[in-house]
C-alpha cells in the first residue's frame, strides 16, 4: 500500500453524491463530468445464503477486546510491483523502534506488517517479467522479508494479502458492509490510469490524455462497479476528528484531512470487472474487489494466528483495534478517511492514530530511477550496518517531515554520535578500569553517585528519552539519549581520571569511583538507545559484564540508576562501533583515508570527546 502514487486519488474515483447522511442518493446535478454516465442500480440484500443478514452497532464494546496493556503497531502493506526501495524501510525502521519502546515498557506488542499483492499492476508486473502473478508476489514478498531480517526489524505478524485467511477476512467483511446497505453498483465510463490503479478527471490529465505521473496515456473504459456510500459518513468523520484530534498525526496532517472531508465526501468504486488478480465479490464473482478495499484489511486479517478459525469476529477479538497505523503521507486519504468509514459502517471501532511521515530525498533532490539517485536499503545495510542505516535515518529525519539523506552527512554523523560520543566513551573508560582496577567495579554505581550533580543530569536526560519515544519524535528521543554520552564524555574529562590515579590515595579511589559513574551511564544509554540500535547496545550491555539474554530480558525500568553492583567484572575493552572510514584513490593507484569534513556542531563534539585517556 505504501508505493501507490503520490496525489493518485484526489480525482481519481467516479462517484455519486448524497443530498444527506441517509442512504439514498441522486446524481449530482451538472457534477458529472461529461465523459462518464452514471446508471446506479440498488443492490438487494435478500439472498442469505450469500451475504451477512446482521449487523452488530456495538462499536464501542471493541474497545475493550485487548486490554490497556497491548499496543498494535502496523506499518503500510507494501505493493509488490517492485522491490523494497528506502522509503519503505524508513517506515519499518521507525515501526521498529517504536515497538521495541513499547516492548521495553512492559506493553504486549503486535508489530504488524506485510505486502499488498493484488491488482492490475502487480499482474502487469509480472507478465513484463515473464511470471505468474503468484510467482512474482512470492519473489518480491520473501525480499520485503529478507530486508527485514537484515535491518533488525522485529515484526510479530507478516501479513499477504493472497493469503487465505485474509480473503476471507475480506470477503466477510465486504458482506457486512454490503448488508448494512452501504455498496450499490454503478455503470460508468471514464479514463483510466494502469499505474495509478485509478481514474482519471480529464481536466487534470496532459495532453494526449496523458497521467501527469507517468507520463502515459491513459485508457478508455466504461464498467459496471460497486460503490461503497463514503458520503453517508460525512458528519461521522467530521465529529470523530473533532472529538480526537490525535486521531490523525502530526497536526499538519489533520489540516488536510479535514480539508477534505469539509470539500465533501464522494463515495468510491471498491471493485473492478476487467482485473482478474484479486479477490471476487462474493455476490458478483465476475468483478473483483478494488486493491484499497481489499489491502486494508489486512490489518484485520494479520491477528489471526495461522491454524486458528479464520473468521472476521476472531480476528476483531485478537488485537483490534489498532494502536497506532503508521504510513507514508502520500496514503493518507485513505487510511484517514476511507478506512474509518468502512470501519464505522462494519461497526468495528477505529484504530486510536494514524500517523503519516514524510518523504526521503537524496542531496536535496527527489529521489527517482530516471535521476539515478535512489538509494537501495540492502546495499547500505551491506556497506555500512543495520545500526548506521537506523539511527542516521530516526535521528536526522523529524518524524512526520520530509527528510534528506546525503552519504558525507551519513558518514559525519555516525562516526561523531555512535563511533565517537557512544563508543569511544565506552572504550577508553572499560581501558581505564581494565589498567587500574583489573576490570573490576570498586563500588555500586548508587555508592559512587552519592551528591554527583552528574546522576540528576543523566535521570532528567532518561525522563526526557521517554516522553519522547511515547510522543513518536523518534528524533529527540535519540538526541536526549545522545547527550548522555555527551555530558559522560564532559564529566570524564573534567575529572581526568586517568591523573587521578597517578596521585594514589583518596584520589585514585575517587577516580575509580567517576568510572563506576560513567559506565553507569553507558549501562542507561544501552537501555535507552536499545529502540533505535539494538546490536550495538547489546555489545554495550554485554561488555558491562552481562550475558545477551539479561540484555533480550530488559525493561525500561532498567534505566533507573543503581544497575552497576560493586565487584562486577566487566569485559576486556573492546570498539563496539568503529568509525566508518572513506577512501580516495591516489598518484600510484591505492586508496587511502579521507577525513570527511564535520559540520560545526559534530566538530566540536568530536574535539570534546577525543580527549586521550
Amino acid at each position: 500500500m505504501s508505493c501507490r502514487i503520490q496525489n493518485s486519488i484526489q480525482n481519481s474515483l467516479w462517484f455519486l453524491t448524497s443530498s444527506s447522511s441517509s442512504s439514498s442518493y441522486s446524481l449530482a446535478k451538472n457534477g458529472v463530468n461529461n465523459r462518464i454516465r452514471y446508471f446506479p442500480k440498488r443492490l438487494s440484500t435478500s439472498k442469505p445464503s450469500l451475504y451477512c443478514t446482521t449487523r452488530s452497532t456495538t462499536t464501542d464494546s471493541q474497545n475493550n477486546l485487548i486490554g490497556s496493556d497491548s499496543f498494535v503497531l502496523t506499518t503500510p502493506l507494501y505493493y509488490v510491483n517492485a522491490p523494497p526501495h528506502m522509503g519503505s524501510a524508513y517506515t519499518t525502521i521507525a515501526a521498529d523502534a517504536i515497538a521495541r519502546f513499547q516492548r521495553l515498557m512492559g506493553k504486549k506488542v503486535i508489530f504488524v506488517t506485510g505486502t499488498d499483492e493484488h491488482g492490475e499492476k502487480i499482474a502487469n508486473a509480472a507478465a513484463d517479467q515473464g511470471s505468474n502473478p503468484k510467482t512474482h508476489c512470492d519473489t518480491i514478498s520473501q525480499a520485503y522479508k529478507a530486508l527485514w531480517g537484515n535491518l533488525d526489524i522485529a515484526y510479530d505478524k507478516f501479513i499477504r494479502t493472497t493469503d487465505v485467511k485474509h480473503e476471507k477476512i475480506v470477503k466477510e467483511f465486504y458482506s457486512r458492509v454490503l448488508a448494512n446497505g452501504d455498496i450499490y453498483k454503478a455503470d460508468y465510463e471514464g479514463l483510466y490510469c494502469v499505474n495509478c490503479e485509478e481514474y482519471k478527471d480529464a481536466d487534470d490529465l496532459l495532453e494526449n490524455d496523458c497521467c501527469p505521473v507517468h507520463l502515459k496515456p491513459c485508457m478508455a473504459r466504461k464498467e459496471e462497479n460497486y460503490f461503497f456510500a463514503l458520503s453517508k459518513y460525512q458528519k461521522q468523520l467530521e465529529d470523530t476528528l473533532a472529538k480526537n484530534p490525535d486521531f490523525v498525526k502530526p497536526s499538519s496532517r489533520l489540516n488536510e484531512v479535514q480539508g477534505w472531508i469539509k470539500s465533501g465526501l464522494k463515495d468510491f468504486s471498491i471493485s473492478r470487472s476487467s482485473m482478474d488478480w484479486g479477490i471476487a465479490v462474493p455476490n458478483d464473482p465476475k468483478q473483483t474487489i478494488y486493491v484499497w478495499f481489499d489491502a486494508l484489511l489486512g490489518y484485520v486479517s494479520s491477528l489471526l494466528e495461522d491454524d486458528g478459525n479464520p473468521s472476521l469476529q476472531n480476528a476483531i477479538s485478537a488485537g483490534w483495534p489498532a494502536s497506532v497505523h503508521l504510513i507514508g503521507k502520500d496514503i493518507l486519504r485513505f487510511h484517514a478517511v476511507y478506512w474509518p468509514a468502512m470501519l464505522m459502517s462494519a461497526g468495528f471501532s477505529l484504530p486510536k492514530m494514524v500517523f503519516g511521515h514524510g518523504f526521503l530525498t537524496k542531496d536535496g533532490m527527489k529521489m527517482g530511477k530516471s535521476l539515478g539517485n535512489t538509494i537501495e536499503p540492502n546495499e547500505l545495510v551491506l556497506k555500512f550496518g543495520p545500526d548506521a542505516v537506523r539511527y542516521f535515518f530516526l535521528r536526522e529525519v523529524e518524524f512526520g517531515s520530509d527528510g534528506d539523506y546525503s552519504e558525507e552527512r551519513f558518514i559525519n554523523i555516525i562516526n561523531a554520535h555512535l563511533a565517537n560520543t557512544i563508543g569511544n566513551l565506552l572504550n577508553r573508560t572499560l581501558g581505564l578500569l581494565k589498567k587500574n582496577c583489573e576490570s573490576i567495579l570498586v563500588v555500586d554505581s548508587t555508592v559512587a553517585a552519592k551528591g554527583i550533580e552528574f546522576k540528576e543530569t543523566v535521570e532528567k536526560l532518561v525522563k526526557k528519552a521517554s516522553v519522547q519515544y511515547e510522543k513518536l519524535a523518534l528524533s529527540s528521543a535519540c538526541d536526549a539519549v545522545l547527550e548522555i554520552g555527551n555530558a559522560g564524555n564532559v564529566y570524564i574529562n573534567e575529572r581526568a581520571p586517568w591523573s587521578l590515579f597517578k596521585e594514589g590515595g583518596a584520589a585514585s579511589e575517587a577516580a575509580a569511583k567517576d568510572l563506576v559513574i560513567v559506565l553507569e551511564a553507558m549501562r542507561i544509554i544501552a537501555v535507552a538507545l536499545s529502540p533505535v540500535t539494538p546490536r550495538l547496545c547489546e555489545k554495550i550491555y554485554t561488555q558491562l559484564g552481562y550475558t545477551e539474554d539479561e540484555f533480550k530480558a530488559l525493561t525500561w525500568t532498567e534505566t533507573k540508576w543503581g544497575g552497576l553492583k560493586g565487584g562486577q567484572v566487566m569485559a576486556p575493552p573492546e570498539p563496539v562501533f568503529a568509525r566508518i572510514e572513506t577512501q580516495l584513490p591516489t598518484l600510484d593507484g591505492t586508496e587511502a583515508p579521507k577525513k570527511t569534513k564535520q559540520k560545526k556542531k559534530d566538530k566540536k563534539l568530536q574535539s570534546q570527546n577525543m580527549v586521550e585517556a
